[in-house]
Order: structure tokens, then sequence, then C-alpha cells
């Protein structure tokens, strides 16, 4: 292949051995002369030899995202080359998640997946695709003959707003391949749900949450739940099957209370819906104002606080926030579930935050789970930045 060029600065292609996906701008010695954004570049160290492959970004501080190491006779221009990650992603997904019981995960991981810029969801039998950056949209054809090689014959395209801002995405929303109603009905471990993947938040459903969920159903028998921040009602069914006496869904959005009565609605063989109460508030509002001792059992999954790294600080004021008040009026000896998914803030932080929050209200508080992404949402182990899901689900006293 006759590919354009990057040359490194002397004594930084260390991170390219060790398997970084990203490459800054600091570490580029020369760019290539003619290329474009998104086009697959070789990588050269500043003695000239060939570390690897990336897609190419002269307007992002990440000049180049790799997915292949070392040298290649790999043609990156035909779908056997992607189809072959994909198949590989597959895999994993085949072993670890993917049943009888649980027919919706995420089959590319991005970086998890050795493919940076690309996120596909599978909703029964609808793929939904997001191309976060320039250079995966020059494969998309390559993507759509390798999904429908391997099965998958209903693909949509889900598109972000910011990465048509920031990285040009010219491509629109809609059925690259096949065709679906939406919403889509999924199973995830034996629990029905509706998912609106043209409309609805991410791609639709916070798959990610699936492990966390599970636990909240084993803990939830004869207990009382506060579900903020519910969406689509994914805690608040768990909860309800797991034998709660009590569920409240709260969250802001209309649209997504409406379909969290949905779903309760649809496992109504599995508990009695009537125990189940939804509002539509703002979270905030609702956990400074309602009463002390009235739950065993809170979950704060809210919306990323930190998109960015500017944002950090009030992120960390607006969680605390929402954890002091959990603090203050859950039951002595109740499970707080709280979770960050802003990767801007690190496990680490996100613990200090937590530690601030128990601390100014003081109570007694003890860590009893560290939960993350599920086995779907893979952190490749060159890539810490993939681990931007984290919580922890705290005993209170």
């Amino acid at each position: 292949m006759n590919l354009q060029q990057l040359v490194l600065k002397p004594k930084r292609e260390r991170s390219v051995i060790l398997r970084h996906p990203w490459l800054f701008s600091g570490a580029i010695a020369s760019l290539p002369k003619d290329a474009k954004d998104g086009d697959i570049v070789a990588v050269l160290s500043s003695e000239k030899v060939i570390l690897g492959y990336g897609f190419f970004s002269a307007k992002s501080q990440i000049v180049c995202r790799m997915f292949h190491w070392g040298t290649s006779d790999e043609d990156f221009f035909t779908v056997k080359y992607w189809e072959s990650k994909i198949r590989n992603a597959e895999e994993l997904r085949a072993n670890l998640v993917r049943s009888e019981l649980t027919n919706a995960y995420r089959l590319i991981h991005a970086e998890g997946d050795f493919l940076p810029g690309i996120i596909i969801d599978i909703y029964n039998n609808v793929a939904v695709m997001q191309l976060l950056i320039k250079g995966t949209e020059h494969i998309k054809e390559y993507l759509i003959n390798a999904l429908q090689n391997c099965g998958y014959t209903n693909i949509y395209m889900k598109t972000k707003a910011s990465s048509e801002a920031i990285e040009g995405i010219n491509s629109p929303a809609g059925w690259l391949a096949g065709n679906h109603h939406s919403p889509v009905s999924i199973l995830e471990n034996g629990l029905k749900f509706q998912v609106d993947f043209i409309d609805g938040q991410k791609t639709g459903f916070f798959i990610d949450q699936r492990d966390s969920r599970h636990l909240l159903q084993k803990f939830s028998s004869g207990k009382t739940v506060l579900n903020c921040f519910s969406y689509t009602g994914g805690f608040s069914v768990y909860a309800l099957a797991g034998g709660a006496t009590q569920v409240q869904s709260v969250d802001i959005s209309n649209t997504a209370i409406d379909q969290c009565n949905q779903n309760v609605h649809l496992n109504a063989d599995r508990y009695d819906v009537q125990k189940h109460q939804s509002l539509a508030i703002d979270c905030f509002e609702y956990l400074k104002t309602m009463p002390e001792n009235e739950f065993d059992i809170i979950v704060l999954d809210p919306p990323a606080f930190a998109k960015h790294a500017r944002a950090v600080d009030n992120a960390t004021r607006g969680y605390k926030q929402i954890n002091m008040r959990a603090f203050q009026k859950i039951k002595p000896g109740g499970l707080l579930f709280t979770f960050s998914c802003s990767q801007n803030i690190s496990q680490e932080l996100f613990q200090k935050i937590i530690f601030g929050a128990a601390a100014d209200v003081g109570r007694n508080v003890r860590i009893v789970y560290q939960v993350h992404q599920g086995a779907d949402h893979p952190i490749n182990i060159y890539h810490p930045e993939g681990s931007y899901l984290k919580g922890l689900v705290l005993w209170v006293s």
C-alpha cells in the first residue's frame, strides 16, 4: 500500500510501541503532506521505521488514532480486513454476553475493540452504528458489508451532533441496510424492554449498566427503591423483578417517564405494576425535598456531568450535591448505587467526591461493591481512557 506517512519526533515512539492508540500533536515531527482528514496513514519512528497505521486528523489534538501496529501486508481498503475485526469482537460477545436471555449488547466498543471511532450496538435484530471520527466515515461501506457478512441485515446510522461539528462527519441518520420499526423489543437477562434507537439517548438504551442492574435485582427483595435519573426505567424494572415492595422512578423528561412506564408494564407477568410510581421532575429538586427514611435503596445514575475537561469542576459539585442528598435521606442500613459515566472523572476522583459528600453529612459509609461497564464494553489494556463508567455500591449506616 502506498500510504501517506506521519513521522514522530525522536524518543516519542514509546506510546506506540506500548500500543496506545492515540498520537498527540506534540509527538509529531512531520505531518503527511497531502493527507486529508480521515485518511489512513503510516506511522513512522524518527528513524523512518513503520510502527503501525491509523486514521489521520489534522484538526484534532489527537492527530492519529491507530488501529494496526507493526508493518502489514494487509489491504485496509477491503471488506475482509474490517470483517476480521468485527468477527473478533463478536467472539467475545458470544462467549461472555449474548444468550437466549440477552439479545442487546455492544458489538464494537471503539478502542476497546481496536476500532477507534466506531460504536455498534445490537438490539435484537437491529445494528445501530455511530461513527465518531472522519476516518471511520471513509470506511463506512466496508463496515456495512462486513456487518452484513456477519449476519446483521438491519443497520441504522445514529449520528452525534458533536461528531458532525468537531469531526466533520457527514453521514446523516437513517437506514444503511434493511429496515425495522422503532422501538425494537429486546431481552436483557430475561427482562423485556422497548428501545427507541432513533430518538433515544445514545443509541437508545444504556447497555453498559446491565451488570449493575442485575446486582440491584439481587438486593431488592422486600425493599423500597428510588431510581433517580431513571431514563427508560432499566433499574426500576430490575428492582421490581427482584421483589421490591415499592419502586419510584424520577426523571426530568416526560418522554423518558412514559417509556419507563411502558417498560414496567411489559414485564407485568413478573410483578405487580402497582408497586411502581413515576415522577417527571428535576432529580436535584426531588432529592432536596423528598422525606427522610423512605427508601432502603437509592440509585443515582445521572447523565455525564463532565463531557469535556473544562466541565470537571462543575461536575464535581453536581456529583457531590446529589450524593449528599442521598446520604441525608436514605434509611439506616440502606444501599446507595451511585455512578458517573463522565470519562473526565476518574475512578479516584469519583471516590474522593463521594468521600467528601459522606464526610459533610457525617454518616458511616462503606464500599461493598465497585462496579463498571459490562464485558461488551471492554477496556483495551493499553488505553485506560476507555474505562469511563465507574460506580460504587455503598452501605450507609
